[in-house]
C-alpha cells in the first residue's frame, strides 16, 4: 500500500513545520510519508531540535528543504502552519487536502534562551495536540471532518 503524503509547509521550514514533521512521522509514520517545506528556508532552528527532544523525538536529522523540491509530486495533504505559507502556498496537483494551522512563529520571540525554548515548547505542544485530535478523529470516522487526514485516499 502507497502511503499518502502529508506536507507540513511553513515560511522558513526551520521550526514550526519541522516539529510537526517529526512529530507525525513518529506517531503515524507507519501510515503517512510525512515532508515539511519552507517557502524560504532558513536552516533548522536548534530550539526545535531541543524542544522535540525533550518528548524523544529526535529531529536534529531533519534538513531544512524549499518547497519547490516537493512541486511536481504528487501530495495529498498539505498542511500550512503560518499565514505567510498559505498566502503564498503553491499549487499542487492531485491534493485531495488543503489544511491550515496558524501558529505562531516561536523564532520570532525575543528574550533569553529559557524564554524562547518556552516558546517553542508551547508550538510543539500545540502542534501535538492537533495531529492528535486529526488521528483520533480519523480513527473514529472515515473523513466526516473537513481539516484532518483521512485513513486513505479516495479516489
Amino acid at each position: 500500500m502507497i502511503k499518502p503524503k502529508v506536507l507540513f509547509l511553513c515560511t522558513g521550514n526551520s521550526a514550526r513545520s519541522q516539529m510537526a514533521e517529526g512529530y507525525l512521522r513518529h506517531v503515524a509514520g507507519d501510515r503517512y510519508e510525512v515532508l515539511s517545506g519552507g517557502i524560504e528556508p532558513k536552516g533548522l532552528n536548534p530550539l526545535a531540535i531541543e524542544a522535540m527532544r525533550e518528548i524523544g523525538i529526535d529531529i536534529s536529522h531533519q534538513k531544512s528543504k524549499d518547497v519547490r523540491q516537493t512541486l511536481g509530486n504528487p501530495v495529498q495533504y498539505v498542511v500550512t502552519v503560518c499565514d505567510h505559507a498559505k498566502e503564498h502556498c503553491p499549487v499542487f496537483p492531485g491534493t485531495y487536502k488543503y489544511m491550515h494551522w496558524s501558529l505562531e512563529d516561536p523564532a520570532a520571540v525575543v528574550g533569553s534562551k529559557e524564554e524562547r525554548l518556552t516558546a517553542f515548547r508551547r508550538i510543539r505542544d500545540e502542534i501535538s495536540l492537533l495531529i492528535g485530535q486529526a488521528l483520533r478523529t480519523t480513527e473514529d470516522t472515515e473523513d466526516t471532518n473537513p481539516g484532518f487526514f483521512p485513513q486513505s485516499v479516495k479516489p
